[in-house]
């Protein structure tokens, strides 16, 4: 009887261990199927520069610097996605993509200020397409962000708490790195003038 006792205490165990890996498995892989859809829309976000900047050629020749700035920081932004798809999570990789994105977003900043002096520019209906499914496409983005770091706080809630802590150091599953990008923009503090 006593042997009985013994194995099903084993076997209980052995039982929730299992449990616990697997939980912290689905829970990697809901991280990184978040980390996908990031991937989505970031592509689709920068798959869709190129056309504005080709369109924004025309209007802007004395503006061949801005144009290359946005050219330039999508290509960086194309990179750091290309990093972070193959380890996400990744502190490194997670820090690059947010620095790359966030220099993509000032750079289309300032390539909306500048045509903003150019009424033809503002008036042509491909730029306001491109910059609806580009405003879009940043609300897609923002969800999928979302998502993504709300994965990857339960993934690493359930690697850093009793007894899933254990499994995981066991097992190697380290803690993944959520992604921020930051508007800066969306941080200052608005001025206030009465004069």
């Amino acid at each position: 009887m006593g042997l009985f006792i013994f194995l099903a205490i084993i076997v209980v165990a052995v039982v929730y261990v299992v449990g616990l890996y697997n939980g912290l498995v689905t829970a990697r892989n809901s991280y990184k199927n978040a980390f996908a859809q990031i991937d989505v829309q970031l592509t689709r976000r920068h798959d869709l520069i190129p056309n504005l900047v080709e369109t924004a050629k025309a209007y802007l020749a004395h503006e061949h610097s801005t144009l290359e700035a946005v050219i330039q920081a999508r290509n960086t932004a194309v990179n750091g996605l290309a990093q972070a798809k193959r380890n996400p999570g990744d502190p490194q990789a997670m820090q690059q993509l947010s620095d790359s994105e966030d220099g993509l977003t000032q750079s289309l900043g300032r390539l909306f200020a500048v045509s903003e002096s150019y009424p033809d520019l503002k008036a042509n209906e491909t730029i306001k397409q491109l910059s609806e499914e580009l405003t879009s496409t940043e609300n897609r983005v923002a969800f999928a962000r979302q998502a993504y770091n709300d994965s990857v706080m339960t993934y690493n809630n359930r690697c850093g708490v009793f007894p899933g802590s254990f499994i995981a150091s066991s097992f190697s599953f380290t803690e993944a790195h959520p992604l921020d990008i930051e508007d800066k923009t969306v941080r200052e503090v608005p001025k206030v003038s009465f004069s």
